[in-house]
């Protein structure tokens, strides 16, 4: 939805200048004229530096997470709708939480309803939490389909919070690696290597393979730099936008020996939570299939969703196809094969989520346990390679001077 910006009189006859958010032009120039301002010039925000530049999503998960747990409150309070929307536009600290919440206040205002207004704004609100809200409007129980989402919301910030501390580490001690490891080979290598050329001889194969490296980075530093950066961007751009590259690295990921149990056990919690919750909120199963396929972010899930979801539309059972995925254990079939015969699928797939929840809690903490020694290693063996290529022949020049 575009911005527009105006210059007119109000009501009062007194300049006003602003801005609006508006789906087109004509409707713009209504909401103003609605508004008893008289305009003189509109156009529309068409140029890059004119608009709101954002990067990464329009609301953080946290700010989400507050918004739906305070919207859950003040419904239950018995709180009208459309002033909910108005007290938490005015309250939110987001900038575009707040944009939003004006906007869907203006259309709850000339009768739509929350869910339609609400997935004007796809960037803000998922299909996930327009599917629910829309079936909490329908079945008359929005108040229990908000506390439902509020609380499921929480428990994917705290899943993805922990998968996020649990990579932080060594994250952060690798920069520190790459960033020593640059130093040495830029400033500290260079003052022997002048030193090793005076002396003459042959020099071991770990030192000549250092001083190349440290010559390397000397005259073609920018080339380092850029490689990455090259990367990341072929990587973003360009091989991401290509399915089956996106499967075979979903795939990579879950099969990483450390990493990939993390991995795989914070994506069943994604899943059977996000279908759980969906479920239970009376979205039917095929639907609720097709929103928890665009949530799950890995694609090997993805592709079983999808597999679930045609053995349904034929008449078949939904866990039949998860059994062929490696990332499925067999308590993960087991579990919703006895919901889908028992018609509580919802309440098994609820209890798998809180299984794996708390099995994610002690992979993390493990693995900081696991990590930490193993980082420190590695650092150490990278610089104390670095040192003992500076060093061997040192110990020859005093053994050849004594």
């Amino acid at each position: 939805m575009p911005y527009y910006t105006y210059q007119g009189r109000n009501p009062l006859g007194k300049t006003q200048k602003g801005r609006l958010r508006a789906n087109s032009r004509k409707e713009a120039v209504s909401t103003l004229k609605e508004k008893g301002i008289t305009i003189s010039d509109i156009k529309e925000l068409d140029s890059i530096f004119l608009k709101d530049i954002q990067i990464g999503k329009p609301v953080k998960p946290k700010d989400f997470v507050i918004y739906l747990r305070q919207f859950a409150t003040l419904i239950r309070a018995g709180i009208s709708l459309l002033e909910t929307t108005r007290i938490l536009a005015k309250q939110s600290s987001s900038r575009a939480m707040s944009e939003a919440l004006q906007d869907i206040g203006e259309q709850l205002e000339s009768g739509r309803s929350f869910s339609d207004a609400a997935s004007s704004h796809p960037k803000i609100f998922t299909n996930l939490f327009i599917n629910m809200v829309r079936a909490g409007e329908v079945g008359g129980n929005l108040e229990e389909i908000l506390e439902r989402l509020a609380a499921y919301y929480e428990k994917q910030f705290d899943t993805r919070q922990k998968i996020i501390s649990a990579l932080t580490y060594p994250l952060v001690v690798g920069i520190i690696a790459i960033g020593i490891v640059i130093f040495l080979l830029t400033f500290v290598v260079p003052r022997f290597a002048s030193m090793f050329d005076s002396l003459g001889g042959e020099l071991p194969l770990i030192t000549q393979m250092t001083l190349n490296m440290s010559q390397f980075f000397q005259q073609f530093w920018y080339i380092a730099l850029l490689i990455p950066i090259l990367i990341v961007t072929l990587y973003k751009f360009t091989i991401m936008k290509n399915d089956k590259f996106q499967y075979f690295m979903d795939h990579l990921k879950l099969r990483m020996p450390i990493f990939g149990p993390l991995l795989q056990k914070a994506a069943l919690v994604r899943m059977t939570s996000t279908l759980s919750s969906l479920i239970n909120s009376s979205v039917p199963i095929l639907q609720s299939l097709q929103v928890t396929q665009r949530v799950v972010e890995n694609k090997v899930v993805e592709n079983a969703i999808a597999n679930s979801y045609r053995s349904l539309e034929k008449g078949n059972n939904l866990s039949d196809p998860l059994r062929q995925y490696t990332i499925f254990p067999p308590l993960v079939i087991q579990m919703m094969a006895v919901g889908e015969e028992t018609g509580s699928l919802d309440y098994m797939l609820s209890k798998v989520a809180e299984f794996y929840e708390s099995e994610l809690d002690y992979t993390t903490e493990r693995l900081k346990t696991l990590i930490e020694p193993l980082m420190i290693l590695t650092l150490a063996v990278v610089v104390g390679g670095i040192v003992a290529a500076i060093a061997i022949p040192m110990f020859s020049i005093f053994d050849t001077i004594n």
